[in-house]
């Protein structure tokens, strides 16, 4: 921390948006390494997520919010009040769109634009768009938030996003690193052992099996040949928990094989993985519970 040069640059980037709008894809490309889960499924960020990119004289720590809905369960009413609670912490927001997208919380947008903070707006997927259809993009959320700059990317190509680079390091407030210069992220690594469950579940199931689902690391041993990982998958009825374990268990050893594959990936490491599944009735819909699988929404 002595060697910091005194223009020195940090600053929190929160990343913001409806579900399904590529946040965990941009979040990743921002960062250089695969923090946040993606799927083509909605919903998929349930937690604040950091990732902390280091240069010689900046900081950014970018966050991957829960997207923006209406919440129908417990949950996603925590998820949504904690999106908004944590506006507050943003040097500058990444809001992020589609080309055709055209809703939006106006109660919340009343909130970002109350705070003052730039605002970067970034219209996404445009590999999927025509020309016409970014530039009418451009012109109706330039109604939306006028005062903010304005990108059209693609995060899943990385189109344009070393540009997107360049101008958050511009907007970054002079001040020293919050966290150590050689970090990646504040999550520990069971946190990052439960997502890769969570994320062939994601692709793996049908419906509201994936919703309904919460992973816990009971166990995490690790040794210079191995990481021995037990954990626990819990749904919310007896059905879940037979269709997540499948006819004869097949359905539960292919996503062990392919969860143990992804985190062998991630760490590089031979893993042995054991996976339970049992039933918490209604979870998502029980505060205390919630809490204590970590959703306190107040980090």
């Amino acid at each position: 921390m002595n060697n910091i040069p005194e223009n020195h640059k940090a600053g929190f980037v929160n990343i913001i948006g409806n579900p399904n709008v590529g946040k965990s894809t941009l979040m990743n490309q921002l960062v250089g390494e695969k923090i946040s889960i993606m799927t083509s499924k909605a919903q998929t960020t349930r937690h604040r997520i950091k990732g902390i990119v280091n240069g010689e004289d900046f900081q950014i720590v970018y966050s991957d919010l829960p997207g923006v809905l209406d919440p129908a369960y417990m949950m996603q009413k925590m998820m949504m009040r904690f999106v908004v609670d944590s506006l507050q912490d943003a040097d500058i927001i990444l809001y992020l769109v589609e080309c055709n997208e055209t809703k939006y919380n106006e109660e919340l947008i009343k909130k970002i634009k109350e705070l003052g903070k730039p605002i970067i707006l970034i219209i996404n997927k445009i590999d999927k768009c025509t020309e016409e259809q970014v530039q009418a993009a451009r012109a109706e959320w330039s109604q939306v938030f006028p005062e903010a700059d304005v990108f059209a990317i693609s995060a899943l190509q990385r189109l344009n996003v070393d540009a997107l680079c360049a101008r958050i390091i511009e907007l970054l407030p002079l001040c020293p690193p919050y966290f150590p210069k050689d970090a990646l992220t504040d999550r520990p690594m069971r946190f990052f052992v439960s997502e890769l469950i969570r994320e062939q579940i994601l692709l793996q199931y049908q419906k509201e099996i994936p919703y309904s689902v919460e992973v816990v690391v009971d166990s995490y041993k690790e040794d210079d040949q191995m990481v021995r990982i037990g954990t626990t998958l819990y749904v919310e009825r007896e059905t879940q928990k037979a269709i997540i374990i499948g006819k004869k268990g097949t359905a539960i050893k292919k996503l062990g094989t392919e969860a143990r594959m992804a985190i062998e990936d991630f760490l590089q490491k031979h893993i042995f993985l054991d996976i339970s599944v049992k039933v918490l009735k209604d979870w998502r819909n029980n505060e205390l519970q919630m809490r204590r699988f970590g959703y306190d929404y107040g980090d």
